[in-house]
């Protein structure tokens, strides 16, 4: 004796090899969806590699230039903690006003550490223009002869971007083409 005759055997075996057969179909759409998701994700980070690659580049050719002219000299160079994984890593900032040799952004002058991020900030929108950008009080850690070469490098650069300033240093109002003035009275902004 064998045991129990199950007359619907032949039925519930129908039905589940029916319901593995379609799970079957199911999970090889899914692998072949989750292979071609693969190689579309390994193609987009291989361009998303290349354009960062290139953007920086550019981005690090300008930020030694526009340095070296708000300066007046010395050198700055950006570089990445990991070269061999792009995507990740980070990015370190060299910069040597003229004269001076530097091993850390920490041993530069708040005004030096400013007029750094101001040239990285050029540096940028020279390989990625805007028409229009709103700076506040950028330059507000700079002595007044920096002041002076801000100002004079935002003239050279507003042909092409048209800059809103806000600002209390005296150098930037007069390189300004137009001032709007706002004060705050005891009671409210008028």
């Amino acid at each position: 004796f064998i045991g129990h005759f199950d007359p619907e055997a032949v039925e519930k075996y129908n039905e589940v090899k029916e319901r593995y057969e379609t799970m079957s179909v199911q999970l090889a759409d899914l692998e072949k969806s989750k292979a071609e998701l693969t190689g579309i994700i390994t193609g987009l980070e291989g361009e998303m590699k290349t354009a960062f690659v290139d953007s920086f580049n550019l981005i690090n050719e300008n930020f030694n230039a526009v340095f070296s002219e708000l300066f007046g000299g010395g050198s700055a160079e950006l570089s990445l903690t990991d070269p061999e994984n792009v995507l990740e890593s980070g990015i370190e900032i060299k910069a040597a006003p003229p004269g001076k040799i530097i091993k850390s952004m920490s041993l530069l002058s708040g005004g030096e550490q400013s007029f750094v991020a101001i040239a990285l900030l050029f540096a940028i929108l020279k390989v990625n223009p805007s028409p229009f950008c709103i700076l506040d009080e950028i330059e507000a850690a700079l002595d007044e002869v920096n002041v002076a070469r801000f100002a004079e490098y935002i003239k050279r650069y507003s042909s092409g971007t048209q800059f809103v300033m806000i600002t209390h240093r005296r150098g930037t109002m007069e390189a300004a083409t137009r001032l709007y003035g706002v004060t705050m009275p005891e009671h409210g902004i008028s």
